[in-house]
């Protein structure tokens, strides 16, 4: 017998193959599917003639199989139900038993601010899961978000386009301080405190391209210090000198509660923005994706 490609088999003929040898009859098989009899007849003789093989003969009552068929209907009951679970499963996510792994793209900052809260909650909802922060450039943030290289991009992300987005919560940009530092001292108004922005000396972070524009609008590169790679350092370099810091207002709140801080709200341009959760559109409808999306959303939406 010679060997035969499974592409040469339509899958509508092993359905039915299945249905005759279920029935033991071709009339009922072809009921059973919708089909008239000489329409299940032909598609039994393509099948004969691909597997060179009678596959049933004539029995009283209806049709038995032969040693082939047999041995075939095995194979054949096996895939098709395989098949038919796969489609007619559910998309379901079962957080308490999953031992899935998220991979967010997230600043240093914002693992800062948001991954404390969101393992805690992940520890009670979800023990097994896990995260996986990964930073990426803003201009690869969307094909890996499509490509499923990470999941979710979590920040103030104004060139990131073409993605499902929620937005989270309002920010804006302000200057850190050591507590009792003299810029503090005496009442300003709204413009002499932008020009006194002049006198001070800042600690700048190469990573964040929105606070280096606003010490560029400002004409305040030559008062940059020091640059550094992350914001995570800040808080002891502004409180052991008199260096001031850009930096998102709901963080430096956070480190102005231990004390030892203090904030400066000037009307500098692009200090206002907004903190967003994004996605891909492929990944809408995963019901994983989905279950964070939720939990991030719950967390940490305006709100919330």
């Amino acid at each position: 017998m010679n060997a035969m490609h499974i592409d040469s088999i339509d899958l509508n003929l092993l359905r039915l193959f299945d249905a005759v040898y279920r029935a033991r009859s071709v009339s009922r098989a072809a009921e059973t599917l919708g089909l008239t009899q000489p329409a299940a007849s032909h598609g039994l003789g393509r099948l004969r003639l691909l597997l060179e093989d009678a596959l049933f003969i004539r029995a009283p009552g209806g049709v038995a199989p032969t040693p082939r068929a047999d041995r075939l209907a095995v194979a054949v009951q096996a895939a098709l139900g395989t098949l038919e679970e796969a489609l007619n499963e559910p998309d379901r996510f079962e957080p308490t038993a999953s031992r899935k792994t998220f991979r967010i793209h997230m600043s240093d900052i914002g693992e800062g601010r948001f991954l404390p809260l969101l393992m805690a909650r992940l520890g009670a909802l979800a023990p097994g899961v896990r995260l996986e922060t990964l930073p990426l450039a803003p201009g690869e943030i969307a094909p890996a978000l499509d490509n499923g290289r990470i999941d979710f991009a979590f920040g103030f992300l104004p060139k990131v386009r073409d993605t499902q987005r929620a937005h989270l919560l309002k920010d804006r940009y302000i200057v850190l301080l050591r507590a009792g530092h003299p810029f503090t001292r005496g009442r300003r108004t709204s413009r002499g405190l932008l020009d006194a922005l002049q006198t001070l000396e800042y600690v700048a972070v190469r990573t964040h391209a929105e606070t280096l524009r606003i010490l560029q609008l400002l004409n305040l590169e030559d008062r940059v210090r020091l640059t550094t790679e992350h914001f995570m350092v800040l808080p002891a370099i502004v409180r052991a000198t008199d260096l001031a810091v850009v930096m998102p207002r709901n963080i430096a709140r956070g480190f102005a509660q231990e004390g030892g801080y203090a904030i400066v709200e000037p009307a500098f341009p692009l200090r206002d923005f907004s903190v967003s959760l994004h996605w891909s559109k492929r990944f809408e409808g995963d019901a994983a994706n989905g279950w964070l999306r939720q939990v991030i959303r719950e967390l940490f939406s305006e709100g919330a």
